[in-house]
């Protein structure tokens, strides 16, 4: 990097702060914006891109159709984006993103920490050299969880390859229960772990929750009890045990109807089967980030029924900070962490459609304004701002310790 960029960096730093954070992500993603916002009050913050995602290439990620995400994730925070010089630039391959520059932005930049959210990608392990040559403290947080049973194999091949990758890093954000076990598991230190929860901007679903509610009347006791589902349409997030589940779930006096937001290749093969179960559904298709707020205001629970490769749920972070109690599979990684059976919702066995309309009844059933109390209360433990403070402590632990 020449020397009048690297002077410039320095200029950028923010004299009332003593700590510098650098953050590497792949592009920008939007719950990482609130974190931002929150962390760049806490200390000196720049943020690194490694590519300029677009409209076409978030189709091809999953959402099934092009968009530009609706909401400002640049502002209230110092980022920059670097080279991407990979032959084929994308986010979902290992060689998409390589940011062979972040090694001087490193050396010149005077961090304190510096974070990135993995190590799927080049453009990571190109950062944690970095860190490495220059003496910085390189942390990673991410959301993996134990899943599944393995062969003897298998675990012994992970279990040798994990533990070598993590001892890469000098410290651990964990962002909920089972992502601290699974970096346990695989060695993590216990005094280079440090809580940085996984969460969303919920003040600004809260808000604008409230607004859809006052707005459309929400709340008439004779309509339909409405149970959403949040995602994309595809096999692995199980929405068809929603729509099987619905069809057994009975509500005294009324009836029960189911929502989809997202889409996906199955939308047409659900129709059909709620058609077949005589499940009135609606299919919002995909919805971005400013029409989110009055789906959730529109429902009664939010089911998630996911396999194991659902390593959180933030759709769940979203509906709870909108007043929304969840029914989620023992696989979705949030459940230890979000859901508190009796009170902010129910988990149940993956796949077991009983179980899950059971769940649901049980939830519908809850006294409404004492699960809201809950859902706030917990929603203060997973926010930006104590996902910022955890990463500013993890800095200053490291910090303090090496002086």
């Amino acid at each position: 990097m020449p020397v009048s960029v690297i002077a410039r960096a320095r200029l950028q730093r923010r004299p009332d702060m003593a700590l510098r954070i650098g953050f590497l992500l792949s592009h920008p993603i939007q719950y990482f914006t609130p974190i931002f916002r929150a962390l760049a009050k806490e200390c000196d913050l720049t943020v690194f891109y490694a590519h300029r995602q677009t409209a076409e290439q978030q189709a091809r990620a999953g959402f099934g159709v092009a968009f530009d995400w609706d909401v400002d994730l640049l502002s209230g925070y110092h980022s920059r984006f670097l080279t991407n010089v990979a032959r084929a630039p994308s986010t979902d391959r290992f060689f998409g993103c390589d940011t062979p520059e972040i090694t001087a932005e490193i050396a010149g930049g005077g961090f304190d920490g510096f974070v990135v959210p993995g190590w799927a990608l080049l453009s990571y392990w190109q950062a944690v050299r970095a860190c490495r040559r220059a003496r910085v403290p390189v942390f990673v947080r991410g959301d993996s969880q134990l899943v599944g049973r393995r062969g003897r194999a298998v675990r012994l091949a992970k279990g040798l390859a994990f533990r070598r990758v993590l001892r890469q890093f000098d410290g651990y954000l964990y962002v909920g229960q089972r992502n601290l076990a699974y970096l346990q598991h695989y060695g993590a230190s216990t005094d280079r772990l440090f809580f940085s929860p996984h969460c969303v901007d919920n003040d600004s679903f809260r808000a604008a929750a409230d607004v859809a509610r006052r707005q459309v009347g929400i709340g008439n006791p004779d309509r339909p009890r409405r149970l959403l589902f949040v995602g994309k349409l595809i096999e692995r997030k199980h929405p068809f045990d929603l729509l099987k589940a619905a069809s057994q779930v009975s509500v005294p006096g009324g009836q029960v109807e189911v929502a989809f937001a997202g889409s996906g290749d199955l939308q047409d093969a659900l129709t059909a089967a709620a058609a077949d179960v005589g499940i009135q559904a609606h299919f919002h298709g995909f919805a971005n980030q400013s029409e989110l707020p009055a789906i959730y205001a529109a429902a009664d629970v939010i089911v998630l029924p996911s396999d194991a490769r659902e390593t959180w749920g933030l759709v769940i972070n979203e509906a709870m900070a909108c007043g929304v109690p969840a029914v989620v599979s023992d696989a979705v990684g949030c459940g230890p962490d979000l859901v508190e059976p009796g009170l902010t919702g129910v988990v149940f066995p993956l796949g077991d459609v009983a179980a899950l309309a059971r769940g649901i009844n049980s939830v519908l059933a809850f006294d409404r304004n004492r699960t809201r109390r809950a859902l706030a209360e917990r929603m203060e433990t997973y926010s930006p701002t104590r996902a910022a403070q955890g990463i500013a402590g993890a800095a200053i632990a490291l910090k303090s310790r090496s002086s």
